[in-house]
């Protein structure tokens, strides 16, 4: 089964599918030159499928192709994954620092 990644600019998310399903979505706003990069979930039953990750990864290299915004990640996933891929570090508004800094993890007191 393979993943397909589909832009919903209408409202403002990107969307992973399995064949028909939607099994994830990635939501963001638009702000000036900015893109902010709010809330990445997969469905629960197709969670530790790589599903996040692929998401993110299609998604970024289609905001990198539009060549018209920076990337502000505000979801503490896509924090994690830029993170983790220095490739995408040139997308970012600031820096990879500056985002770690400033997102608050899940379960942080």
């Amino acid at each position: 089964m393979s993943a397909n990644v589909v832009h919903d600019a209408e409202n403002s998310r990107y969307e992973i599918f399995l064949e028909q399903e939607r099994v994830g979505l990635m939501d963001y706003t638009l702000s000036g030159d900015e893109i902010q990069l709010v809330h990445t979930e997969v469905d629960p039953a197709h969670q530790g499928k790589n599903l996040a990750a692929i998401l993110l990864r299609e998604s970024l290299a289609d905001i990198r192709n539009a060549g018209t915004h920076k990337v502000v990640p505000i979801c503490s996933y896509t924090v994690r994954y830029m993170e983790k891929h220095p490739e995408t570090h040139d997308l970012l508004k600031g820096s990879i620092e500056e985002a770690v800094a400033s997102c608050r993890w899940p379960g942080a007191n």
